[in-house]
Order: C-alpha cells, then structure tokens, then sequence
C-alpha cells in the first residue's frame, strides 16, 4: 500500500513543480507591471506589492502610434490566420480524400516546410518586397506568415478529414448533395476543433513574429513586437513598462486562448495522430 501511495504521489509532486516553474514567470511579469519602481529596482524582491501602480501601463500606452502598432498585428494577424485556413481546407481535403500522382511527395514536402526554419527566407523576401516596392506595407507581412502557418494547418486538417468516415460523405452524395455540397453540410461542421487548434496555433505564431518586422517595415506597417522594444534603450531598461507593455501583448493570445480551449487541446492531439 505504501508503495501504492508513493507510485501516485510523485507524478502528482513533478506536475506541481513543473507547474511552478512554467507559470512563475508569468506570474512575475504581472506583477512586475504593477509595481512602483522603487520595488522593481530594489534588491529585496516584492512577490505581492501592497500598493499597485498602474502609471507602467500608462508609460507603454503612451508611446507614438500604439493603437496604430496594435491595427496592425490585428489585420495582418487575422488575415493570414484565415487565408492559411481556407487555403488549408481545401488542400487537406484533397490529400486526405484524393489520389493523385505525387500524393506522397507533397505530404513529405508540407512535412519538410513545417519543420524548416523560416529565417532563412528573410533575405528572399526582403528581396521580393523591395524590388515590389511594398517594403513598409502589410502585404508581404500577411503573405509570410500566412506561409509560416499553413504547413501545420494542412497536416493537422489532413488528419481530422481522414477521420471522418468516407461513408458520411457518400451518404450525402447518395441523397443528392454534390461533391462539394457533402463537404460543406457535412465534413466542415465536424472539422470545428481542428479549425479551432489550428487557429490558435497560427494566431499565437504570427501574433509573436519580430524578425521580419524589424526588417521590412522599418518606418511604416510596424507590429506590437516592435513596440516591445522600444522600452530598451542605450540609456538602460524601463522594466515596468516593459513587463506593462508584456502583459498587454499577451493578453489577446490568453483570451482567445480561454475561449478555444476545450476545443483547441482535444483538436492539437486528435489531429496530429489520425490519419
């Protein structure tokens, strides 16, 4: 029985630490946005400050063309989540119901480009865009994370498609629905979590770029990582506004968080090893 008793309670023990570890820092941001500055700089550190500020929040709010930066990573963000989605959709679906010549090689290459590293086409599309003259714009920034997202909205949709009975589909088609009409009635309803998962993957992706950014739009078209830095100085770190400024940022990606999840988790795991 005491073996028993150890066997369920270490597992219980880890997921209590790595808890700890994985939220304190999150834990410590918050605060730090509401802490005076004289808590933040001192050498005691405050894990519960008494008397909240909020002049931090202020401070980051208050530098040029915030709401302008937010616009931004809100459209260019949204947009390629969607298009990344539509797009997916209809590739999944031929991979997961078609058979075509090079089937196989364009599951390896979505396979090989999800798991490339996308800094190495920042000098290409630095490129495409100034030879575009659409440097500082929005275009090239939605196109590219677009790219980033879409590899793993393919792979994850293929496998909630392919777990959906075929004969569902024929039934409807027997019934008199078209090809197309049978997978808007009656496989895109039950493609909801892995749409879900797979938006709040994309979203969290493209919401948290900073490199290309910082290389395309330098005076125009700027996104709220940018806005990140501009608490960091040669003169030194404005930390509360800086963890203020962190805080704000985060907070669009825990709220669509909050309201994905139940559908988000089962959808990450059930799409990733059907199929």
């Amino acid at each position: 029985m005491r073996r028993s008793l150890i066997g369920r309670t270490w597992p219980n023990v880890i997921a209590v630490v790595l808890f700890v570890f994985f939220v304190f820092p999150v834990y410590w941001m918050i605060i730090t946005a509401f802490k005076p500055t004289k808590d933040i700089v001192s050498k005691t550190p405050v894990f519960l400050p008494l008397d909240a500020t909020f002049e931090h929040f202020k401070t980051a709010t208050a530098v040029p063309k915030f709401w302008e930066y937010t616009a931004n990573s809100f459209i260019v963000t949204v947009l390629a989540v969607v298009i990344s989605l539509v797009i997916a959709t209809m590739a999944s679906f031929a991979v997961a119901r078609m058979k075509f010549r090079g089937r196989k090689a364009f599951v390896l290459v979505i396979m090989a480009a999800q798991m490339a590293p996308w800094e190495v086409m920042t000098i290409a599309v630095y490129l495409i865009s100034r030879d575009s003259e659409m440097l500082n714009s929005l275009v090239p920034l939605t196109a590219f994370y677009m790219m980033m997202v879409l590899p793993f909205t393919i792979w994850t949709l293929r496998g909630f498609i392919a777990a959906v009975p075929k004969e569902l589909e024929e039934s409807a088609m027997v019934d008199g629905c078209t090809r197309t009409q049978a997978f808007v009635k009656v496989i895109f309803p039950l493609l909801a979590p892995g749409l879900m998962s797979t938006s709040l993957f994309g979203f969290i992706t493209a919401w948290n770029e900073f490199p290309l950014v910082l290389i395309l739009n330098k005076t125009e078209g700027q996104t709220l990582p940018l806005w990140l830095s501009s608490f960091q100085t040669a003169f030194g770190n404005d930390w509360g506004a800086t963890m203020a400024a962190s805080t704000l940022f985060a907070l669009p990606v825990l709220i669509l968080f909050v309201f994905l999840q139940r559908k988000a988790v089962g959808g990450l795991t059930d799409g990733a090893v059907k199929g």
